[in-house]
């Protein structure tokens, strides 16, 4: 059935707010002590003292407890909120619960469903960032996630002048984001390895790896040496799967490729969403050529079984995303000569909320979601259901919604706040605004 049909006839049959990644996914920033169901809740703190005891708390938290219940009873959790704005858009809209839903099996919802509250689940799926280590520095991430960020902040100070839910993104170093130095032994850190040494590689059916730059971290090399000397451990079914921005120096992608050379089921997560000068200026420290190149090579030498792309989309990336898509169009049709192969997602920016799509103009988002369905009409035949659904999904947000999230400044706010962040990011990194985003730039010189 399709992914309407899904909803309706199974999982809003549970519950009309029922979703799996409550249950059997986690995010967890190991480098903070973070944790979260999926990417869109806001994440919330895993108890230390607590945690000695049962590692399993790193994902089994009295807050996951409670949203549980609630989605049991039918209730909304308000952490979940992107999904309710996604499915009161319109009727039987098809939100991001559905797709973190539909990857477990009917028979694992339902036991999900009928387990106790107070029981702790053995998680199938899990992305976990070891800590925020990254050679990048893009203009919507924070220090909270890059450790260039952080130099960008601690060498010229904070940003200034920002007014709306953004400016705490912008304000400090985040320092509690890595609790630990690289030499300290972090508690969260061995939790995970305990966890993943006693039960961890038997029941995860997916272990996804984020950082910062993995490539980056002294732990994820750590896990592949342990995968490379006991692997005959892992659930045989087991994805491994490792976000990259694919910048690290050439002999380091080499190591990575040989480690997983023989992992018959790894897949490359990485991300990317504009060309050229767009994509460099979005993602400070990304060499665009070099990143697709990367790309390619990857799927030539046959590492991972699968590249997935995700875009993150913001107000700068609609400019050049129709063209960035027809070139993932381009490598989609490579890969049926290479074998691995490529897919992409579209996922809306909500924080900070002046860089959303949402901050533009009404007639530059319309310009743009015009431009994104004519590559929809175009090359609809080339692509999977699922990005049909999620290019789809962005053309009726550009149309319909109004604001980020609940709570929002206002779009004036947002428009101030984002003239005053990208002229202070062009003076810091040496950019250009206005020449970089010629469409963009016209309407942002009268702001």
């Amino acid at each position: 059935m399709n992914d309407k049909e899904y909803k309706l006839k199974f999982l809003d049959k549970i519950s009309h707010s029922f979703c799996g990644a409550k249950w059997y996914n986690a995010t967890i920033w190991l480098g903070s002590g973070m944790t979260t169901s999926c990417h869109h809740p806001p994440a919330h703190k895993v108890d230390i003292s607590k945690l000695r005891k049962n590692p399993k708390l790193l994902h089994n938290t009295p807050q996951k407890k409670h949203d549980r219940a609630m989605m049991v009873a039918g209730e909304r959790p308000k952490g979940c909120e992107y999904c309710w704005k996604i499915e009161d858009m319109q009727k039987n809209a098809v939100s991001d619960r559905i797709y973190k839903s539909k990857i477990y099996t009917d028979k694992d919802l339902l036991d999900a469903s009928n387990t106790a509250i107070t029981k702790d689940i053995d998680l199938k799926t899990l992305e976990i960032a070891f800590d925020r280590t990254c050679n990048f520095a893009c203009s919507y991430c924070n220090p909270a996630f890059s450790t260039t960020w952080v130099r960008d902040i601690k060498s010229q100070g904070p940003y200034t002048d920002l007014t709306s839910d953004g400016r705490n993104h912008f304000s400090h170093p985040h320092d509690g984001a890595q609790l630990y130095k690289q030499d300290e032994r972090n508690p969260y850190v061995e939790a995970f390895f305990e966890w993943w040494d006693s039960d961890l590689h038997r029941t995860l059916e997916e272990l996804r790896i984020t950082g910062g730059e993995p490539m980056m971290s002294p732990h994820l090399w750590r896990l592949l040496d342990w995968i490379e000397s006991q692997g005959h451990r892992i659930n045989p079914d087991m994805r491994l799967a490792i976000n990259s921005n694919l910048g690290a120096k050439q002999d380091i992608i080499d190591k990575f490729k040989i480690k997983l050379k023989k992992f018959r089921n790894f897949h490359l997560y990485t991300s990317n969403e504009a060309t050229f000068d767009q994509a460099e200026y979005i993602r400070d420290g990304l060499e665009y050529t070099e990143w697709f190149s990367r790309v390619l090579h990857m799927m030539v030498d046959k590492v991972p079984t699968q590249i997935h792309n995700m875009c993150t989309i913001n107000a700068l990336c609609l400019e050049s995303l129709p063209e960035f898509l027809e070139k993932i169009v381009w490598l989609k049709g490579a890969s049926k000569v290479y074998g691995a192969q490529i897919n992409f997602t579209l996922n809306i920016l909500r924080f900070p909320s002046f860089q959303s799509p949402l901050v533009l103009p009404d007639e530059l988002r319309n310009k743009f979601r015009h431009d994104i369905q004519k590559f929809l009409t175009t090359n609809e035949k080339w692509l999977e259901q699922m990005e049909v659904d999620h290019t789809q999904r962005l053309i009726d947000y550009l149309d319909v919604v109004k604001t980020p999230h609940a709570g929002a400044a206002t779009q004036t706010k947002l428009q101030k706040d984002f003239k005053n962040f990208y002229t202070q990011y062009d003076r810091r990194r040496g950019k250009n605004f206005v020449k970089t985003f010629p469409t963009i730039g016209e309407w942002y010189n009268g702001l």
